[in-house]
């Protein structure tokens, strides 16, 4: 099976710990997890400025989802998980979602994360 690529700010505590989440949850091993500077992005076609700002989420296929997005996608390869995807197929949620995910981006610092790159305040 081919895994998906998971890239994140692998510097952010906050984003390590989401990214455990994933893993607990990711049971059939679908779900590779990159901190961003430790892969070629240009690879994923994912720029650097890109990935300081959001989550990127890969397919074997090449397509590239970010943001709210990314988080939508990997809750639809998690077993366990999968039926809270519907929750993004409500009217105007992705719209919401995504309003929601820059936010807590821009504030990761206040969930946890005491890394310079937090405290600057640059999304994740």
């Amino acid at each position: 099976m081919d895994r998906w690529t998971l890239i994140y700010d692998g510097d952010c505590e906050f984003c390590q710990r989401q990214v455990q989440f994933v893993k607990r949850w990711d049971t059939e091993r679908r779900i590779e997890a990159a901190p961003f500077r430790e892969v070629e992005l240009e690879r994923y076609g994912v720029s650097r400025a890109a990935a300081e700002e959001a989550m990127h989420l890969v397919a074997p296929s090449g397509a590239v989802w970010r943001g709210a997005a990314a988080a939508r996608e990997v809750l639809r390869l998690l077993p366990g998980l999968r039926l809270m995807v519907w929750l993004f197929h409500v009217p105007g949620a992705m719209f919401v979602a995504e309003r929601v995910y820059r936010w807590v981006a821009k504030r990761r610092h206040h969930f946890g994360c005491s890394s310079a790159v937090c405290r600057r305040g640059v999304g994740s």
